[in-house]
C-alpha cells in the first residue's frame, strides 16, 4: 500500500470511523450487491465509487450519499441483529435508493432536529468505532442485570435504528 493510500484510510478512518472499503465491502456482502449496484443505490457514479473504495479520494462531498451510507449501515446492522428479514432487503434498498439525504432544512426546529440527529450520529460513530454490533449487543447483555438504562443505552445507539436513538436523546437532553 502506497504512502499515500495509507494516509487517505487514516483520514477515512478520523472522516467516517473506519476506512470507506471496509464499509463499502461489509454492505456489499451483507446485500450480495456488486460495486455497480451500491453505486446506483448511493447516487455515484461507478468510478466515484471505485475512487472512494480504494482511498485515491478520502471524503464523501454529497450529503444525501452520505446519508444512504448511513441508512445502509444501519440495514446490514438490523439484519445481522435479526430486526430486519431478508425479504425486506430488496424494497429497504430501494427506499434508501430513492431517499433525498437531509438536505435543505432551515427552520430553526428542523435546525435543532439536526442538531440531534448529529449529536446521535457522533455517538454512534464512536460506538461503531470501538466495537462491533455483535460486541455492544454483548456488552448490553452482560449490563442488563446490573446496569438496564446502560444496557439500553448501548443497544438503542449502538445497534439500532438512527431514529429512536435521536428520540431517546431528546428525550434525555435535558439531563445534561
Amino acid at each position: 500500500m502506497s504512502d499515500t493510500t495509507h494516509t487517505n484510510r487514516q483520514a477515512q478512518r478520523a472522516a467516517y470511523g473506519e476506512p470507506l472499503n471496509e464499509t463499502f465491502d461489509r454492505i456489499r456482502q451483507a446485500f450480495g450487491l456488486n460495486q455497480a449496484s451500491l453505486a446506483s443505490i448511493l447516487g455515484l457514479s461507478a468510478p466515484m465509487l471505485s475512487q472512494l473504495n480504494s482511498a485515491q479520494r478520502v471524503k464523501i462531498g454529497n450529503p444525501a450519499v452520505l446519508s444512504r451510507v448511513h441508512q445502509l449501515n444501519e440495514l446490514v446492522d438490523q439484519l445481522n441483529s435479526g430486526q430486519a428479514h431478508t425479504e425486506e432487503i430488496p424494497a429497504q434498498l430501494e427506499h434508501i435508493k430513492n431517499s433525498k439525504g437531509t438536505m435543505g432544512r432551515t427552520t430553526q426546529l428542523m435546525a435543532d432536529q439536526a442538531s440531534d440527529a448529529a449529536v446521535v450520529a457522533g455517538i454512534r460513530s464512536l460506538l461503531r468505532a470501538v466495537a462491533s454490533g455483535a460486541e455492544i449487543r454483548e456488552s448490553a447483555d452482560l449490563l442488563e442485570t446490573s446496569h438496564p438504562k446502560l444496557a439500553e443505552v448501548l443497544r438503542i445507539y449502538g445497534t439500532g435504528p438512527a431514529h429512536p436513538a435521536v428520540d431517546h436523546f431528546v428525550e434525555h437532553k435535558d439531563l445534561f
